[in-house]
């Protein structure tokens, strides 16, 4: 083969990580994540429609340490999914294109999606609803 000194295509050690390139990759995980987490939510309707045994038997599971952190990382999922969609949306208008604009629109979906899980969190332990 003749030797042709071309350039390698980038790759993951090239390029150089950006705040807009993170949001594009959790987007598409947090909608991986909310599919398969639609799982637990499936799970706790079936239960409830089975009966008192099989919802307290769900309730044991979820307010389990693993099961806490499941439903935490479900609701950052959806939290996250759900802020970068309505950035998306905007963008969709043709607004925000600029990169300070991108980058801000970025960190708010990030910043976003937690404090809304926080929120949500707060409301849900001091209600004692997960125990």
């Amino acid at each position: 083969m003749a030797d042709t000194q071309r350039p390698l295509s980038p790759h993951l050690q090239i390029y150089k990580w950006q705040v807009q390139m993170v949001t594009s990759i959790l987007h598409r995980a947090t909608g991986m994540a909310m599919a398969v987490g639609i799982l637990m939510i499936i799970w706790g309707v079936l239960s409830l429609a089975a009966g008192e045994d099989a919802f307290n038997q769900f309730k044991i599971c979820m307010s389990s340490s693993l099961g806490i952190v499941l439903l935490i990382g479900w609701s950052w999922a959806f939290f996250y999914h759900l802020c970068n969609g309505i950035r998306h949306l905007i963008q969709d208008t043709g607004v925000g294109y600029a990169i300070p604009q991108f980058v801000r629109s970025s960190w708010m979906s990030v910043i976003g999606s937690i404090v809304l899980t926080l929120l949500v969190w707060a409301y849900v332990l001091i209600a004692g609803g997960a125990t």
